[in-house]
Order: C-alpha cells, then sequence, then structure tokens
C-alpha cells in the first residue's frame, strides 16, 4: 500500500541525524572533479544551449578561478566547445545555493548522515555582496573565493576534525525557536554554529589573524549557515533512498530554466517544468523584471520541512523576502494539506510547538492544485551582475503531475530502500 511507503519515506527523512566531520576541497571528494575538467551546477540536468544567465556567469567565473581560461570570454568559449564538462550538484550527492556552481578547488562542507552512512556536500557560502553563486564576476568575486581556499578552508577543516563532529540537526532544532526558518533566515544558526565551533579553533595551529578572520567572518555574515543546512537537509533527504510506490519527494531543484523533481517510487527519473519567476523585495535600482526565474538546490530545505514550510517560525523573515508575518504562517499551514506529516524534530513556537509540515507528497499536490512554496533569493537574468533582491515562489504544478502517472506505471512492487551513490564520492577520511 502507498500508505505503508510513504510512512517509511517519512520515517527515513525525519530520522535522519546529520553530522559535519569534514571541510576538504571539493576536488579531494569527488573524483570526477579532479580528473576532469567539470563542474557541478544546481537543479536538473541542462545543456551548455539552454543556461540562464546567472548559472552561465557562474560556470565561467569558476573556470576563470581554476585557471583553465584566463577571460570570461574564453571560459565561455569552452564552454561552448564542450571542453568543460557540467553535470548536476544532485547526481553527486552535493548541493549548492543560487547557481550551484561547484569546481574542484572550492572547499566543501562534508556532512554525514548517520543514521544511513550517507554522505552530502555543500560548497562554503563566499558571503553578501557580489559572489560566484549569483553569477557574478570580477576581481572581487575571485578575491572572495581565494579567500574561502586559503583562509577558511583550512582553518574550519582543523577546528570541525578536533570538535569531532558537530551535530547540525541539533542546531537547526534549536535555531527553529530563535526566529530561523534555516533557508533565507540564519540569525540564530549561524551563531549557534560559531558557539559550538569556537572552543576547538583556540588550538587550532593556525596564525591567530587567520582565527580572528574565520570568526569574523562567520558572524557576520548572514548566508553562512545556509550551505550547512542545505547539506544537512540533502543527508537527509537522499536518505529516504528508492521506495517503489512512495510518492513522496526526494529532489526539488532548480537551475534557473528547468525546475525539476525526484520521486521516492520513481528513483533517479526527474520531471521537470520551466522555472516560476520570482515575486520579492529588491534592491535600489532593480525590478522583479530584472531577475531571472528560480534557481538553485537550496529548495532542499523545503523538501525537509524547513525553509518556507516553517516560515511560521521567522516572522522577521517578511522584511526581507516581502508579505507580513500572518502571509507567511498562513503559507506554512497551507503545507500541511500538501505533506505527509509534522516533523517531530523541527517545530514551530508560534503553532504550539507543532512540527514542520514534511515529506511532500506528489499526489496530494496533483489533487489539491496547491504546489510548495519556495523562499529565494532573486539573482539578475543577466551574466556577471549578481544578486539584485530575496523573495518568494512556487514550484510548478506539472512537475507534480506527470509523476502521478508515471508512478501508477511503476507500481508499488517489493518495498525497499536502495541508494545509488556515485563510486567516486570519497566522505572524509578517518
Amino acid at each position: 500500500m502507498p500508505e505503508r511507503e510513504n510512512e517509511r519515506c517519512f520515517r527515513e527523512l525525519c530520522s535522519g541525524k546529520p553530522i559535519l566531520y569534514g571541510v576538504r576541497p571539493a576536488g579531494e571528494v569527488l573524483a570526477i572533479l579532479s580528473e576532469s575538467r567539470t563542474l557541478l551546477h544546481a537543479g536538473p540536468p541542462i545543456t551548455v544551449d539552454r543556461l540562464c544567465g546567472p548559472v552561465r556567469g557562474a560556470l565561467e567565473c569558476a573556470i576563470v578561478y581554476e585557471k583553465w581560461a584566463k577571460s570570461y570570454e574564453a571560459a565561455g568559449q569552452m564552454l561552448e566547445r564542450g571542453e568543460v564538462r557540467i553535470e548536476p550538484t544532485h547526481h553527486h550527492h552535493f548541493v549548492g545555493p543560487v547557481a550551484g556552481v561547484v569546481s574542484p578547488s572550492m572547499w566543501v562542507f562534508c556532512v554525514k548522515n548517520e543514521n544511513d552512512e550517507n554522505w552530502a556536500y555543500s560548497p562554503l557560502n563566499e558571503g553578501m555582496g557580489r559572489a560566484l553563486r549569483f553569477g557574478a564576476q570580477g576581481e572581487d568575486v575571485l578575491k572572495k573565493l581565494g579567500f574561502l581556499g586559503q583562509v577558511v578552508g583550512p582553518v574550519l577543516a582543523e577546528a570541525v576534525q578536533r570538535s569531532g563532529g558537530i551535530n547540525l540537526k541539533r542546531i537547526m532544532q534549536k535555531a527553529l525557536e530563535m526566529g530561523d526558518e534555516c533557508h533565507n533566515r540564519h540569525e540564530g544558526a549561524r551563531l549557534l554554529f560559531l558557539a559550538e565551533l569556537l572552543p576547538h579553533s583556540l588550538n587550532v595551529p593556525h596564525p591567530s589573524t587567520a582565527l580572528r578572520e574565520v570568526c569574523k567572518f562567520i558572524a557576520g555574515h548572514y548566508y553562512f549557515f545556509v550551505n550547512l543546512s542545505m547539506a544537512a537537509c540533502k543527508a537527509m533527504t537522499d536518505a529516504m533512498g528508492t521506495i517503489p510506490g512512495s510518492s513522496l519527494v526526494t529532489v526539488m531543484a532548480r537551475n534557473g530554466t528547468d525546475f525539476g523533481i525526484r520521486v521516492a517510487g520513481t528513483g533517479d527519473r526527474w520531471f521537470t517544468a520551466p522555472c516560476q519567476r520570482i515575486e520579492g523585495v529588491c534592491f535600489t535600482g532593480y525590478t522583479n523584471a530584472d531577475g531571472n526565474p528560480d534557481l538553485g538546490d537550496s529548495s532542499v530545505t523545503e523538501t525537509a520541512g524547513l525553509g518556507a514550510f516553517a516560515m511560521a517560525a521567522a516572522p522577521a523573515i517578511s522584511k526581507y523576502i516581502g508579505g507580513t508575518p500572518a502571509d507567511l504562517t498562513r503559507q506554512t499551514l497551507e503545507m500541511y494539506q500538501i505533506t505527509e506529516g509534522e516533523h517531530p524534530d523541527f517545530r514551530i513556537p508560534a503553532l504550539d510547538y507543532r512540527g514542520t509540515p514534511t515529506g511532500i507528497d506528489i499526489r496530494k499536490v496533483a489533487s489539491t492544485g496547491i504546489t510548495p512554496i519556495i523562499n529565494t533569493s532573486i539573482s539578475h537574468k543577466q551574466a556577471g551582475i549578481g544578486q539584485i533582491g530575496a523573495g518568494r515562489t512556487r514550484a510548478p504544478l506539472s512537475c507534480f503531475q506527470e509523476p502521478v502517472a508515471a508512478l501508477d506505471e511503476v507500481g508499488s512492487g517489493e518495498l525497499r530502500t536502495t541508494f545509488n551513490y556515485s563510486p567516486s564520492c570519497r566522505g572524509v577520511a578517518s
């Protein structure tokens, strides 16, 4: 029965225990990044000719950062000629915000789900302002990447190793009680993470100036924790595996051109539709019309029952993404109609500690017409410019209607769980 299979999927998702065990260069974690000129990108698969502006801009910037090309124009030509391979992050248990581009020299968080022994990875976040993840280009963007690689990555790697592992789920639980929703708001989460990290940083064998720079960077960087939240949610959602007959969503991601989902009952198959426009609050000088349609892997937070699904816990975020606290609460309540259940650990104080709506069910989405709401940032549609605001959007309904028919064709079969891990993902060496 689908109910049994969905219950199994829901338990796997909610029982996940994501622990940060390492920080390493991506090329050390994923073999294809170090063995060939390959870059990862957010969302479902896409060909170079269909890339949106910010993803193309980020890929070109990554090529220059890796010194595969000396100019952004030359980098674009390499993409056009197929000299650089591009693959979705989700095909390798990675996630990345906005453009989601990962290159071999970029440092990544290495998170293990202790309950299912699976790993997930996400690059370090560059900070606010112009950044590669938003498709920006320039010396200032390359300088930020260099700072992450030369200073932040090595210091964090040593501190995390000395910690023996940092429980990210526990931090996210507490952050919900502090007014975060763990997608676009991380005021509490990043400070809780810093409090966990500091005792282990004091004996790190790096210059004291480096430690001060890293602590200052984390404390003052609004978005620092989002990449940790994403890796944690990826580790939990991957644990759902493939369960024939289950109608719960395991992946929800966007590349700025296509919105795609994967469903437990249909395994690795993607179901896609055009990305939706974003309505939100833009920076001075820009309007929503300047923005690219929705993009990024950060909707993994909503897939795990956080982000927009937990907005009732984060009323202050309304000033950043638009709407009112009452609007956000109403939209969180709406999500209970399309989910399997309430998360036993992620709870919303304003709703009398009710668990967040968790486990998106394609059948409920298709029957009600209610689509998942997603908190997101807004990138300029042209390559090289970067972020211009933040807001909310909806997943396209057709993404959820098509897999219902596909699921009926597959049939429930024997209840089982499988993980299709990339054999080149190496985890963290002990």
